[in-house]
């Protein structure tokens, strides 16, 4: 017997015994990886929630619907549509249309839930719905037909779903955003060449293409997956598992994930590739395979001629360390639009043609955890919105799930700012524009759920649907346009009495506070410097109107007033930041001389208030922090977290300071 037959013959019959020993367990044992020479304690084993039903995110549960769709060739009885309206909708304005729908569209092996960290955020923007195509994450396996598995008639099936929740009366557009193989079906949903052209393109406004794959492969390697794919389901499932042996360090995750990523991530990975269904995968990835006639494909995956065809803002992004659909087919996609400019270069020239969705979802990872977190989930409904701001604990800000946090972000909102000027426009066809960017590594196939690439996609996102589809898409644009009640009336007046005035000190540097009332019996400033001025010696007052208080009342206490103004809701500037540090760093030489000269022994901080002292607060303190203090960004929320609980509250902040603090991100001119 030859040498390459009794390998196979071995590697079969591990992976039998792999196979066996799954079946006969009744969790997955998940050991953490080692990170010292010191020989870990024995671990634990953790039972890895394994189900998509049981592991779906709450934000998605609370919000999903099963229903049937036929198409022109096909019925699909049980498809599950994650489906989040806007919370402010019917407040927004309504000419000539509505927001538009975000439509999130997942890939190969994937599921709506690897959306979930995404979504968080953007359910804030505008209304959403997140599809899990057929056998796919909660999706039903039905039909069994492989032919409803061509890519083709998995787009024609996406029309009909978005045509069911666009807005068609009020001439809602739509914006859609793909990983992976899902940027393949938009990209033929939005394009004017797609081979089945339909209706929806003309409603196409703005296109996310997140690690998209250029083109089909080549005539040779297509011959090659398709005599792969005849290989029967059970010896496919077979070496599937055994790609798994391992667990989180099994080659099928660290293909994702990479060789530095962590053990919750690789948890994850984990999870999710079990979540791949063999019959789904092999049926979507021949799909996906064109047919070659004279050296022209036929079918499957989109390439030159309907990207070219792609007429709405464009934007592309990819992973630096992402080794499944490399960052090179930014490259590709720009020449086939008529852009050319240089990318992250790699030393392998291709990409994988075929492969697994690789971007997990956020959900706990043992069984009493989720059981414990949705228990939260469904008593504490509405809890953020009245809270008193007192300290539970948690250094991490908290991300929205629930209707009701989620309104908590527009309730929870600063001084009404001046009434504003005209409406921004909102095009029913924005000009055609093209933006790249490259997210550093680690930054690879699963950046939608990897918690260091994340946020940052997430800010980027929002500035791209701000500057290029509409800037009504602009979180802080909202806020700003639902804030019509009067400056300080009962319902504000009313949170700021709820707020803590003074926060904890912060880096040995700052005390964040609330702004002082002039009339206020107790946070006033005559109050204020009886009790603080021993220790306060500045406030920074970064509101964008007149204060609300006398400043003399802090001067005669012997407390400098400085006046930074900054408009609320929005980010504060590249520009307001540097001002703002700038400034922080001459209070602080001053105080150090001051304190010499007139003998202070006290230690000696630096107030700033916007209106709660939370998010432009927060925000100018972060910068402070990472930009002179060496903290990471996570380590600069915590620590502001910690200090004035429960730290910034709106998700646009956070998302914009991982944005602005990203190591290496490689962003193109936009075109």
């Amino acid at each position: 017997m030859g040498l390459l037959q009794i390998t196979g013959l071995c590697g079969a019959a591990g992976a039998l015994w792999y196979i066996w020993r799954l079946r006969n367990s009744k969790i997955i044992e998940v050991v953490p990886q080692r990170r010292s020479s010191v020989a870990p304690p024995p671990p634990q084993p953790q039972e890895l929630i394994l189900d998509p039903e049981e592991s779906d995110p709450g934000l998605l549960r609370k919000h999903s619907e099963f229903r049937s769709f036929t198409t022109s060739r096909f019925t699909y009885p049980n498809v599950r549509v994650f489906h989040r309206k806007h919370t402010q909708a019917e407040k927004l304005p309504k000419v000539p249309a509505p927001l538009p729908l975000l439509v999130f569209i997942h890939g190969l092996g994937g599921s709506a839930a690897q959306f979930h960290p995404l979504l968080t955020s953007m359910v804030n923007v505008s209304s959403c719905i997140a599809i899990d195509m057929p056998g796919c994450g909660r999706s039903s396996f039905e039909p069994r037909s492989w032919d409803a598995y061509k890519t083709d008639a998995l787009a024609e099936l996406l029309e009909v779903i978005i045509e069911e929740y666009r807005e068609k009366d009020t001439k809602q557009g739509v914006v859609l955003i793909g990983h992976s193989m899902g940027c393949s079906l938009a990209a033929l949903l939005a394009s004017k060449n797609s081979p089945s052209y339909n209706g929806l393109s003309e409603h196409v406004v703005g296109f996310i293409a997140i690690c998209p794959k250029a083109e089909p492969p080549n005539e040779k390697e297509t011959k090659l997956f398709k005599k792969l794919l005849w290989v029967p389901g059970t010896i496919f499932d077979l070496f599937r598992r055994w790609d798994r042996r391992g667990g989180i360090n099994s080659a099928s995750v660290t293909r994702f994930v990479g060789e530095a990523a962590g053990t919750e991530t690789r948890e994850l990975q984990l999870r999710f590739n079990a979540q791949s269904r063999t019959p789904v995968w092999r049926r979507m990835a021949s799909g996906s395979l064109p047919n070659y006639r004279d050296g022209v494909a036929d079918g499957g995956l989109p390439g030159r001629e309907t990207w070219a065809g792609l007429d709405c803002p464009v934007f592309l992004v990819a992973g630096e360390a992402d080794h499944v659909t490399k960052a090179k087919e930014i490259a590709i996609i720009e020449d086939f639009m008529g852009k050319s400019h240089p990318v992250q270069d790699d030393t392998d020239d291709r990409s994988e043609a075929i492969n697994d969705s690789a971007a997990p979802f956020d959900s706990s990872m043992s069984r009493d955890n989720r059981t414990s977190m949705d228990s939260t989930f469904d008593d504490d409904l509405g809890t953020i919105a009245d809270e008193s701001f007192e300290d539970t604990g948690s250094v991490t800000p908290p991300t929205p799930e629930s209707p009701d946090d989620i309104q908590a972000i527009y309730d929870n909102s600063d001084t009404p700012q001046k009434e504003l000027g005209a409406l921004p426009p909102q095009p029913l066809k924005p000009k055609r524009v093209l933006k790249t960017t490259i997210l550093p590594a680690p930054a690879n196939h699963a950046l939608l759920y990897m918690p260091a690439s994340v946020r940052i996609l997430a800010g980027l996102v929002s500035d791209f649907l701000g500057s290029h589809v509409t800037q009504r898409l602009s979180l802080g644009w909202q806020l700003q346009f639902l804030s019509t009640s009067g400056k300080w009336d009962v319902k504000n007046l009313a949170k700021w009495q709820a707020v803590a005035p003074v926060s904890a000190p912060i880096a040995g540097i700052f005390r964040a506070m609330k702004t002082l009332r002039e009339v206020d019996e107790n946070h006033c400033p005559e109050v204020f410097a009886r009790d603080w001025s021993r220790w306060v010696k500045d406030v920074v007052d970064i509101s964008h109107e007149a204060p609300v208080y006398d400043p003399r009342g802090l001067e005669k206490g012997g407390i400098r007033y400085h006046k930074l103004p900054t408009v609320s809701k929005i980010p504060p500037t590249s520009q307001e930041v540097t001002e703002f540090i700038n400034f922080v760093d001459r209070l602080r030489e001053e105080q150090k001389e001051r304190k010499l000269t007139k003998g202070w022994g006290d230690e000696l901080y630096i107030a700033v208030h916007c209106h709660y002292g939370f998010n432009r607060t927060g925000f100018f303190i972060v910068c402070y922090l990472i930009e002179r203090e060496g903290y990471e960004v996570q380590e600069a929320l915590d620590e502001f977290a910690k200090r004035r609980p429960k730290g910034i509250r709106h998700a646009h902040f956070m998302d914009q300071l991982f944005v602005r603090y990203c190591k290496g991100l490689k962003a193109a001119p936009t075109f």
